[in-house]
């Protein structure tokens, strides 16, 4: 049971398995068992990785148990962890109160809301993002939905249909809003998810996104102005290949008679007003060019 649970083992499960309490204070004083928490500890060797630390604290919460939140997030890997803090939730009533440990008491949380990743009990996917939705604003939320879909967690049309499961849930309008099928589309990164509203305030329509266009996939498009935007972020972008590549790729956009446009990450980020102000004027220019 140990070895499944990282070397993490609760007091009540050593009891249930046959072992008295002065046999379990014997091993604690050879050193074989390492207390983490009162009730909790460490077998063979004390020191606590992260995986360790997470099911440190569901076995301290007792059963029913199981890592949620940002603490969730970060074991599905759509997320961060918030600092000095574990987020753990508890479908009965607990008096666990523990430094760096937040819990939360959450009758509504149903079995099927909890499953074992790496051993450790964590509340599904949809459930993660729900709870994420409670503390992260739009933004945050939005890129671990575009997380989850990339690890093949969760697509979102899955997600927006398991939805209607959780009415009531705090959360859940958030999430609603964002998977709305008019105004949501997945994006590769937090430039593209700055870029959106950006261009909606310059006055253009709802663009496409990740389409092929005279053979290659673009950031946006649209067709109806032949104008296809790429954002740059300093990762993909800063090297000799890169470089050469996205000139091709600007110029076979402009040989098939089309508008290209790019714009940097510093642009995007920190001057949003000058890359909406050149946004509204391709968008005229182009519409007069197409009256």
């Amino acid at each position: 049971m140990a070895a499944r649970q990282h070397g993490i083992v609760a007091r009540r499960q050593l009891l249930a398995l046959g072992f008295s309490a002065k046999s379990i204070e014997h091993r604690v004083a050879r050193g074989r068992l390492h207390s983490v928490t009162r009730g909790v500890y460490a077998v063979g060797w004390p020191q606590l990785t992260r995986e360790r630390r997470w099911m440190a604290a569901v076995l301290a919460c007792g059963g029913e148990a199981a890592l949620s939140h940002r603490s969730a997030a970060e074991l599905w890997d759509i997320g961060r962890e918030a600092s000095e803090r574990i987020d753990v939730s508890v479908r009965r009533p607990t008096k666990v109160r523990r430094r760096g440990l937040r819990v939360r008491r959450r009758p509504t949380l149903r079995p099927e809301d909890i499953v074992r990743r790496n051993g450790i009990p964590v509340t599904t996917p949809t459930r993660t993002l729900i709870d994420l939705a409670t503390e992260l604003g739009p933004l945050g939320v939005e890129r671990a939905v575009n997380e989850a879909d990339k690890r093949d967690l969760i697509d979102p049309e899955s997600l927006r249909a398991a939805l209607g499961i959780y009415d009531g849930e705090p959360g859940a309008p958030l999430l609603r809003k964002l998977l709305d099928k008019r105004t949501f589309s997945l994006s590769d990164s937090d430039l593209e998810i700055f870029f959106r509203p950006i261009a909606a305030e310059a006055g253009l329509p709802f663009p496409l996104s990740k389409q092929h266009v005279n053979g290659w996939e673009v950031d946006f498009y649209w067709p109806d102005l032949g104008l296809v935007v790429e954002t740059d972020g300093l990762r993909y972008h800063r090297t000799a290949s890169s470089q050469t590549r996205d000139a091709r790729r600007d110029r076979a956009h402009a040989l098939a008679g089309m508008t290209p446009l790019r714009f940097t990450h510093y642009e995007i980020r920190y001057e949003p007003a000058m890359v909406r102000a050149e946004l509204s004027r391709a968008a005229a220019l182009l519409c007069k060019l197409r009256a």
